[in-house]
């Protein structure tokens, strides 16, 4: 066959998208079982929010009463004296504050109890439901976010409860001393209001995005590192390398980005606060002179205003505001993580053969790459021996990582077994597909345990490690290190070519039925590298060899020719007659 192909050597993202209303409800569902259940503690902050809030309501009507009736009348001692009733009410707002702690604490803790239940539940009953390995880091970061939002709780209920009765005593305050600044002052906040809904619904999608982002990122940085031995051992760190970097930009992006809206909501406290208190200020002669307010009134209007309702939009804002949005989505990401969605009947795919196939696959190092695998169309059939030659840079290295699946197509499929590799077990995956890079990683520790390190389920007999190190021409090599059970410390201090045979006979002993070698014999001579193919022809399963010397080429019953942008397999013969660079390699090597 003869498809489109590869061309020469570097992106991909996740969108993160969800209903607003589905967001919150799930979200706050969560924790509303636990906040219902402390409903006397809920009454009992009420009733101490009240007696907080006195001062908030008396400041205006005792700064007025100072004034007019005290300094203005000419009876100083009148205003001390209201000044004075002041300070007793400050001191009856301090003991409400404090005892407000109390049944604040009674509420929060419920609500952190609550979620660590559900948290530790979910996670249970998820690694219950699937023989893979706990995600530690998942548990961690659901922890994290546990804390979190009993920090915030704290902090939003503390707040919220000030915002909401200093701004009912500044609204009540001012209608009974100065009704038209009052007016003003409700039209003022509801202005602030819809704009702090509007900002709050962009914030809201900015900070999910955020926080997806930095999930992403802790997910893709705590796989590699868990899986650091095997991402060196396959070659991949180029590939780790880039989708860590992903990840990273993708985090500050959205980061900065919420941010950015986020400076928008000093606006909201300008249209609520700060445009009565002008308003006041420009109609403070007018009142005066119509005898609609006293000048004491026209100041205890403003005192309202600066003392009470200014410093209460802006704990809205900075904190309930900034608060409530991340709390919103700490939340809502913690209902997903506690949402266990039922086992599947089947769990993820463990097809019963291995066939490969690629159908249409197009891969690019970036969204502005020519694509190095472009439109490829390939099918290697279970228990196949499979070369693939061609010139440097050609793609072949790609075309061995998308079959190993570790690099995932633009477009188009790679199947094994009929199933996407999407949809495949990762844990049967890693068993099944084995990929060899040049690079050979050997480990500290004892040869037995380089050997056996893809035997999770069982390891291999005496005999049969002893039977794998003769057939890899290794017996001299365990003879000078002292055997299997001898420790290798300097794993440097081995050659090249000694590594590679190590992990060649690693990866024999493997449960692996898909085998792809991309040039994992190029620091082997012509005749350990033949001894090394022949041990992998004559063991089962399927085996592709990304070719770096001729003679591995002409022991393969089927040749991939990678070249100029076109692909083209056949048998030798077939090839002679439809590769140009085929029929050129085979004309040298007669000629020699």
């Amino acid at each position: 066959m003869t498809s489109p192909g590869l061309a020469s050597p570097h992106g991909r993202e996740a969108p993160y998208g969800r209903d607003a209303r589905t967001s919150r409800s799930r979200g706050w569902a969560l924790i509303r079982p636990a906040v219902v259940a402390e409903r006397s503690a809920l009454g009992a902050m009420v009733a101490w929010s009240l007696l907080e809030a006195v001062p908030v309501l008396l400041s205006g009507r005792l700064m007025a009463s100072a004034l007019d009736q005290g300094f203005l009348a000419g009876s100083p001692s009148t205003g001390l004296a209201c000044l004075g009733a002041y300070a007793v009410t400050l001191l009856l707002g301090a003991v409400g504050a404090r005892q407000v702690m109390t049944p604040l604490a009674r509420v929060v803790e419920s609500v952190r109890d609550r979620l660590v239940h559900l948290v530790v539940f979910a996670s249970l009953r998820r690694s219950a439901q699937t023989d893979a390995e706990a995600d530690a880091s998942a548990v961690a970061r659901t922890t994290r976010q546990t804390e979190a939002v009993r920090q915030m709780a704290a902090g939003l209920l503390m707040t919220a409860r000030t915002v909401v009765f200093s701004v009912a005593a500044v609204v009540l305050g001012l209608l009974t001393l100065v009704p038209e600044v009052a007016l003003v002052t409700a039209v003022s906040l509801a202005a602030s209001g819809v704009l702090l809904v509007r900002l709050s619904r962009s914030l809201r999608h900015r900070y999910a995005t955020s926080l997806a982002a930095e999930e992403q990122l802790a997910g893709e940085a705590g796989q590699v590192l868990r899986g650091l031995r095997d991402v060196y051992a396959c070659g991949a760190v180029l590939t780790a390398e880039r989708q860590v970097g992903e990840a990273v930009d993708a985090q500050a992006a959205a980061s900065m980005a919420a941010g950015r809206l986020g400076a928008g909501r000093l606006g909201v406290i300008a249209v609520g606060a700060r445009l009565p208190l002008v308003a006041t200020l420009l109609m403070a002669p007018w009142l005066v002179r119509s005898d609609a307010a006293s000048p004491g009134e026209v100041l205890g209007a403003a005192t309202y205003l600066v003392t009470g309702l200014e410093p209460a939009l802006r704990s809205m804002v900075h904190s309930v505001a900034n608060v409530g949005l991340h709390l919103g989505v700490l939340l809502l990401r913690l209902a997903d993580h506690v949402t266990v969605p039922p086992a599947p009947a089947g769990g993820k795919a463990r097809p019963a053969h291995a066939a490969l196939e690629l159908h249409e696959v197009t891969f690019a190092y970036g969204p502005g790459s020519a694509p190095v695998v472009d439109h490829l169309s390939l099918s290697i059939a279970e228990g196949e021996h499979l070369a693939v030659m061609g010139p440097s840079g050609a793609g072949k290295s790609t075309l061995a990582g998308l079959l190993a699946g570790l690099e995932r197509p633009d477009r188009g499929d790679v199947r094994i077994g009929g199933s996407r590799a999407a949809e495949l077990d990762p844990t049967w995956l890693r068993r099944t597909v084995v990929l060899v890079p040049q690079e050979s990683y050997v480990f500290v520790g004892s040869v037995r345990e380089n050997l056996a390190y893809l035997r999770a389920e069982s390891a291999p007999e005496d005999h049969e490690l002893d039977a794998t190190v003769e057939l890899f021409g290794l017996t001299e090599l365990l003879a000078r290190l002292g055997g299997r059970d001898a420790v290798i410390e300097r794993p440097g201090a081995l050659s090249e070519g000694e590594r590679q045979l190590l992990v060649l006979a690693r990866v024999y002993l493997s449960t692996a039925s898909i085998v792809i070698l991309d040039e994992a014999t190029c620091h082997l001579d012509p005749v350990a590298e033949a001894r090394a193919e022949q041990a992998f022809i004559t063991r089962p399963g399927t085996l592709v060899v990304i070719a770096h010397r001729i003679s591995s080429v002409l022991r393969a019953p089927r040749v991939l020719v990678v070249e100029q942008g076109n692909v083209v397999d056949g048998s030798h013969r077939e090839l002679r007659q439809r590769s140009a660079l085929y029929a050129d390699l085979m004309i040298g090597l007669n000629a020699e």
